[in-house]
């Protein structure tokens, strides 16, 4: 079953975390990976159904956007990336996310 994954990219702390926390909330997704970018950037990555991620991905910009001094710079879905993308870059699920992965 293909599994894809959205990124969001805000600049700022409390975006990022407003966006996480409603990716989580809106649809059945797992975060895989949260990072800092540059220049006060940061990512959330999240895996699940194609459906699942547009979903959460919407609602992660539409929350990102609403916290104040907060901005959404960009954001991205793979419906269904390559195994070679998955092994190279951090968006495959590991130990600490594997508990709550969402089948």
């Amino acid at each position: 079953m293909p599994m894809a994954v959205g990124v969001i990219e805000t600049l700022g702390f409390p975006c990022v975390l407003a966006a996480a926390d409603a990716m989580v909330k809106s649809a059945a997704v797992t975060i895989v990976y949260y990072g800092i970018a540059e220049s006060g950037r940061l990512l959330v990555a999240v895996r699940g159904q194609v459906a699942e991620v547009k979903t959460a991905v919407a609602a992660g910009i539409a929350s990102g956007e609403e916290v104040y001094g907060g901005q959404v710079i960009t954001h991205y879905i793979v419906p269904n990336p390559p195994e070679n993308v998955e092994t190279i870059l951090p968006i495959h699920f590991t130990s600490k996310s594997e508990p709550f992965r969402i089948f």
